[in-house]
């Protein structure tokens, strides 16, 4: 009964309610007692991406009651978990850029604070620009309990929803924060040149009506943003995810050491008044008829430790920092000693990629710190092998020498240009090192108070593992694993005795699946395929959130010369591909993308998907190519939408209605209408049978579907439609259909069925056929969609003894038994 109780509270805090039913409070700003005068503050870097090179890496401020971090890009939630760094003490998140580099891990953390407590946490975000719309969009798939209080100090919004920016906002330090324990400053950098990211007017989408009211908004945000050029022009290139920021930590001044000889003198007694000398207050003295201050008792003051965070990230930024009277106060003579009036710089953080700091100029600001220690946080080529999810990659190199045709060697270990000794990238460009600097690592610190500890700290800094190792560690711990490996190795090759020793025994409760045993069994579709064909890699079957050992779900389906697909695309996906295929092969990867499908608006089926098409915007700048074709439910438009105002994402959208059976067969019997027909009523037609086959079975979860804005405009989709089966040709595929399933409003399955071709004997072949069941409970329309599936992808979240839960949240407590409607295979994303 207890257990039932429990499974409905979670339930309801789910929907945003609380115990009583009733919608949960407002959450207040979190409010914590500070200390100054006895605080432990320290800057750490966590999530560098060594091995990936996907995000941007995040700095924590530490204090031992606040907590500060800049920069938030996607696996920090994962990073956090392996790490044991407690997400719930962090007040505030600061982005050096609104993009999906430093903005893809805000919905994970989130959704981790949405789920502590009775009412989960609060957090501030910050920013360059107004990405209020863009946190309101994600709270379509954030829970209510995940308040979040954003801050915009960039240009404001006018009335009109256009972003106008005050032109003294890029020469004035904007105060954010400024408390008896630290002052947050902001500079802002924007780019003017045409360097700032942009796409080819030829290579951009065509837009409908809500898309071109958002690329109207983004080119006004441009032209308000920029200054006229010489030819009266306006160079549009910026977007307002193109703003940078430097941020300037700076802690208050130590008090001098307390002298109570000159306490005496003045006339006071030992007692609470010399506490109040050290914390700065006036006290009158007990002996004689004088104020006493603190600077009559106490030591000469020590100036608080300062820290800049540096995101430049072109050489347009460049000029503008070099330009910059912000930081003048800041910088030191050229003989090395900073003048009275100015302050001393002592840790700067550079986010900025080697491409800019390798160049002599940033090379010779970085000299105007004397002192200074620096830290190259931003993309490196060095230690690119070392990973930032240990676990993770040990189990990858433990299973992939038991099976490395199943598991491939991670990518970082398996480039062939690696070894052990690679330059620093400070020495790799025209420019030679002229001042201190090193490397960020993961978990380096730098301590800032006490100021008796004051400097770098690697204790922390993990250790560095190679695969040799991991494989040494397992030979000695299971040794019997050596000659597994060989015989896996045996049976992969078609060794019979092998199969003989592998054929499970009457009362052994070892198994494997009849089809591996005879090749005679295998489905007919399979016929001579070969390795080039297709291949499945399963990136994430983490559910609903990453843990040490998994990230959250995706699908990459690999057609190899004839393109790839993603099936979801949760946060770190990109990373995943990283590890996976190395840093090259990824690129490649996301270059051959032909479509991503999207289950649901979970946040764990989605939220990489921004990282990857900037990306892949990125690495086709300049190449003609059509936007990608991205399919989800509706509300995922709404998201994209709101990024697309921050950046070009390059893509075209299609709900996952215009591809369901109902919906495809409509479009092509609309297409073979005869010319007589009236467009008008065939229009119609295609609506009404969309909606009377759609979700007939009238499940609760699917009720959505029966309003009346839910038909079909077929003037909007239809170019869309036609371009995907363009796509699906492309890429040897017959149908990409997607079929409703029971998990929440809006959820899909979808079916990929392969053209069938002809052997080299003249005979035809048919089309493999692939089934994602995304989030589902068993349901018949994921049994129709399986009618002969070769391979059925299905996500069972928990074990049968929490099946009564995995009912309440709509997910599966075991395995679909349908085999008679399934060829062959079944792969369970077994996630707990």
């Amino acid at each position: 009964m207890e257990e039932t109780e429990s499974v409905g509270f979670n339930k309801r805090r789910a929907e945003g309610l609380d115990k009583s039913d009733r919608p949960k409070k407002v959450l207040p700003l979190k409010d914590r007692k500070l200390n100054p005068a006895n605080t432990i503050c320290y800057l750490q870097i966590m999530g560098t991406g060594m091995d990936t090179q996907d995000t941007s890496p995040s700095v924590l401020l530490f204090f031992d009651k606040q907590r500060f971090i800049f920069n938030a890009g996607e696996g920090l939630q994962r990073f956090c978990t392996e790490h044991k760094i407690k997400l719930s003490k962090i007040d505030h998140v600061f982005l050096s850029r609104v993009c999906s580099e430093t903005a893809g891990g805000i919905p994970g953390l989130l959704l981790t604070l949405a789920g502590m407590g009775e009412e989960g946490m609060s957090v501030n975000v910050w920013g360059p620009s107004d990405f209020k719309y863009l946190v309101d969009a994600m709270r379509s798939f954030i829970p209510k309990a995940a308040m979040v209080h954003t801050h915009s100090f960039g240009p404001s919004p006018g009335s009109d929803g256009v972003s106008i920016p005050n032109p003294l906002m890029f020469t004035d330090l904007i105060v954010l924060i400024d408390d008896e324990v630290v002052k947050i400053s902001a500079i802002l950098l924007r780019p003017n040149s045409s360097e700032a990211s942009q796409l080819n007017d030829e290579n951009r989408p065509s837009l409908n009506a809500r898309e071109l009211d958002l690329e109207e908004r983004r080119d006004q945000f441009s032209e308000a943003l920029l200054p006229r050029s010489q030819n009266n022009e306006f160079d549009l290139a910026v977007k307002p995810g193109d703003i940078s920021v430097i941020y300037v930590c700076e802690l208050p001044e130590i008090m001098g050491k307390f002298d109570p000889k000159k306490a005496a003198a003045l006339g006071l007694r030992p007692g609470p008044k010399y506490r109040d000398l050290q914390l700065g207050n006036s006290v009158k003295s007990d002996r004689q008829n004088i104020m006493v201050h603190p600077s009559d008792v106490l030591g000469p003051s020590i100036p608080g430790p300062i820290v800049l965070i540096v995101d430049c990230q072109t050489s347009s930024h460049l000029q503008e920092l070099l330009s910059s009277q912000s930081l003048s106060n800041y910088y030191g003579d050229t003989s090395g000693n900073p003048p009275e009036t100015s302050k001393t710089v002592n840790c700067i953080v550079h986010l900025s990629p080697a491409s800019v700091t390798n160049t002599n100029d940033y090379q010779k600001w970085m000299t105007r710190f004397p002192g200074a220690q620096h830290i190259m946080a931003g993309h490196e080529k060095k230690n690119i092998e070392v990973p930032i999810l240990k676990a993770s990659a040990r189990i990858a190199a433990r299973l992939n020498y038991l099976c490395p045709k199943f598991f491939p060697a991670p990518g970082f270990w398996s480039s062939p240009h690696l070894n052990g000794s690679v330059p620093c990238a400070l020495s790799e460009g025209p420019a030679s090192k002229l001042c201190e600097s090193i490397s960020a690592e993961n978990l380096l610190k730098f301590h800032l108070r006490p100021y008796a500890q004051l400097g770098l700290d690697r204790s922390g800094v993990p250790s560095t593992i190679s695969s040799s190792e991991i494989i040494d560690d397992l030979l000695s711990e299971i040794p019997e694993i050596e000659a597994a490996a060989q015989q896996v190795t045996r049976f992969w090759h078609g060794d019979k005795q092998a199969k003989e020793d592998l054929i499970p025994m009457p009362n052994n409760n070892f198994m494997i699946e009849e089809p591996w045993l005879n090749v005679s069994t295998l489905p007919s579709c399979l016929e001579d395929i070969s390795r080039e064909d297709m291949e499945i890699v399963l990136l994430g079957t983490g559910s609903s959130q990453p843990s040490k050992y998994r990230n959250v779900s995706s699908i990459f389906i690999n057609l190899f010369s004839k393109g790839s697909l993603l099936l979801d695309c949760g946060e770190g996906t990109l990373g995943q591909l990283k590890r996976r295929f190395g840093i090259e092969g990824a690129d490649d990867a996301v270059r051959g993308l032909r479509c991503i499908w999207i289950s649901h608006i979970h946040a764990d089926h989605h939220t990489g998907l921004a990282r990857i098409l900037t990306l892949r915007r990125d690495l086709l700048k300049g190449v003609p190519h059509e936007p990608l074709l991205v399919i989800g439910p509706r509300q995922l438009k709404r998201f994209l939408d709101a990024y697309q105002i921050l950046e070009d994402l390059d893509m075209q959208f299609l709900d996952c209605r215009h591809t369901t059976e109902a919906s495809l067969e409509a479009f092509d019997s609309t297409n073979d209408t005869s010319p007589s027909e009236s467009p008008t009523n065939t229009e119609n037609n295609m609506n009404q049978d969309l909606k009377s086959t759609l979700f007939a079975g009238g499940i609760p979860m699917q009720s959505h579907w029966k309003r009346s804005d839910s038909t079909v405009n077929n003037n909007m989709v239809s170019s869309i439609i036609r371009n995907l089966k363009k796509v699906l040709t492309e890429a040897g595929l017959e149908t990409v259909m997607s079929f409703p399933v029971v998990h929440c409003p809006q959820a899909f399955g979808v079916a990929l069925k392969a053209t069938d071709r002809i052997n080299a004997v003249g005979k035809v072949v048919p089309g493999w056929k692939i089934v994602y069941s995304g989030d589902s409970r068993p349901c018949p329309e994921l049994i129709k969609a399986s009618h002969g599936a070769t391979v059925l992808i299905h996500e069972v979240s928990f074990h049968m003894a929490l099946y009564i839960f995995a009912v309440f949240t709509w997910h599966c407590a075991f395995l679909v038994q349908h085999d008679r409607h399934i060829n062959h295979y079944v792969i369970e994303q077994n996630c707990r």
